[in-house]
């Protein structure tokens, strides 16, 4: 999207910049902080919500800016940006209510503060970018019902790895090839891992341990593809994916598919370990004209009957502006789901559960996440992996067992399984979800 440069620069010069608010100020969101203040011409950051005020003007002052205004009131906010000064606030739906701000960019991680956050934007019609896989397989289709209605953008970004293979995905299919696998690269996959176990990356690199610890488990990444196959209508080859272990190249790879069975599937989403170039993406294709096949063999992409097609870096935080761009210049989602939930992010035990125990969040002791296709999820009235946080268990459930609604107790009065609720009357699906207690 070349095209966005000239389009931003066209706005500074006219004294027009996009203006953005920013919903977290933690490690990803500082970096997005620095990269807008410092690198994005016609784009400016006016305020960040954060839940300690200390951490959104830590952003501020990392990107070199110190004249900041804390605000406490939508007029304080409103005020702040007619004024041209940097408002901070702890009260998250400030920026969501106030005029001057043409999208927020939501990068807390969190589901249920988050849905909280995304509908009140929608309903003051901003455009939203999600930093947040975890929302967005969680609730995203019935999120972005409510985002068309009031006609705005609710997006993925660009940068994280199921931007990077949207895009990746969207130039294979534009050059007259079938996209039939998004994949993502990765180092490790150990579903055990916790984090006392990855506190030292996570001191290492500045970042939470259970963060890091999603990353390591899959639940992040299952969450990740789980998206990318809502927005491309690609299902898994099997609960958890093929997930390969592989020290080779990707271009390698691709004998290692059934180019008819991923036909079948309409593509699948999978993600590999171990392969290079890591971390990046990759998406295989096909085409079925044997002309263009000969033009592809001379262009070194070899004979088929699948093409690899890779990007081997993904550089998050300085993408993340060029998305709301995308949105707010091009109406041009990076990425959004086509309809209802295609894959799905199931829980599954970690440890031997106990009944009478609470459910820890993502990324920590109790569970990991796996993707599995939303007909079976709905089917085996499988526990969301979004929504387990916070569920008491009504039984014991052993160690790598998947969890259904029976085996826990929601919470009372959550708005994510509200919406959870809606997605799946919206779309037809009869799921036996239980009400809370």
């Amino acid at each position: 999207m070349i095209i966005v440069d000239r389009a931003l620069q066209a706005r500074a010069e006219a004294g027009n910049p996009v203006r953005v608010g920013m919903i977290g100020a933690g490690f990803m969101g500082r970096g997005i902080a620095n990269q807008i203040a410092n690198s994005v011409p016609g784009m400016e950051l006016v305020a960040i919500f954060n839940r300690n005020l200390d951490g959104a003007k830590r952003a501020y002052t990392e990107a070199g800016i110190t004249d900041v205004r804390v605000v406490t009131t939508v007029a304080d906010l409103e005020a702040a940006i007619a004024q041209g000064q940097y408002a901070v606030t702890d009260d998250a739906m400030l920026l969501c209510q106030a005029e001057g701000i043409d999208a927020l960019i939501e990068v807390t991680g969190t589901i249920e503060f988050g849905a909280q956050v995304v509908l009140e934007a929608i309903a003051h019609h901003k455009h939203v970018i999600l930093m947040n896989a975890e929302l967005d397989g969680t609730i995203g289709p019935i999120l972005k019902v409510y985002a068309d209605r009031e006609g705005v953008i609710l997006s993925a970004c660009d940068g994280d790895q199921p931007g990077v293979q949207m895009n990746l995905y969207r130039f294979v299919k534009s050059i007259g090839l079938t996209p039939l696998l998004c994949g993502n690269i990765k180092g490790l996959q150990d579903p055990y891992r916790n984090p006392t176990t990855q506190e030292g990356f996570a001191k290492r690199w500045g970042q939470k341990a259970h963060m890091v610890t999603s990353f390591a488990d899959g639940s992040k990444i299952s969450f990740e593809q789980a998206i990318v196959a809502n927005a491309t209508g690609m299902k898994v080859a099997k609960r958890g994916m093929l997930g390969y272990d592989y020290t080779g190249h990707v271009d390698e790879m691709t004998h290692m598919y059934d180019v008819d069975q991923l036909k079948e599937l309409g593509g699948i989403v999978d993600y590999v370990v171990g392969t290079k170039p890591g971390p990046g993406v990759f998406v295989f294709g096909t085409h079925d004209d044997p002309k263009q096949q000969h033009y592809l063999n001379l262009y070194k992409l070899g004979e088929g009957p699948l093409y690899s097609f890779y990007t081997p870096y993904h550089l998050c935080h300085f993408e993340v502006p060029l998305s709301v761009a995308r949105a707010v210049l091009f109406q041009d989602p990076v990425m959004t789901p086509l309809g209802g939930p295609v894959v799905d992010v199931v829980t599954t035990a970690k440890i031997d559960l106990k009944v009478g125990e609470t459910l820890d969040g993502i990324g920590f002791y109790m569970t990991y996440g796996q993707c599995e296709n939303s007909d079976v999820t709905q089917a085996q009235n499988l526990l969301p992996m979004g929504l387990a946080e916070g569920c008491r268990l009504k039984r014991d459930v052993p160690k790598d067992q998947v969890l259904t609604y029976d085996d826990v107790e929601l919470p009372e009065g959550r708005l994510s399984d509200k919406l959870r609720a809606e997605q799946n009357a919206y779309f037809g699906v009869a799921a036996k979800v239980p009400a809370a207690v």
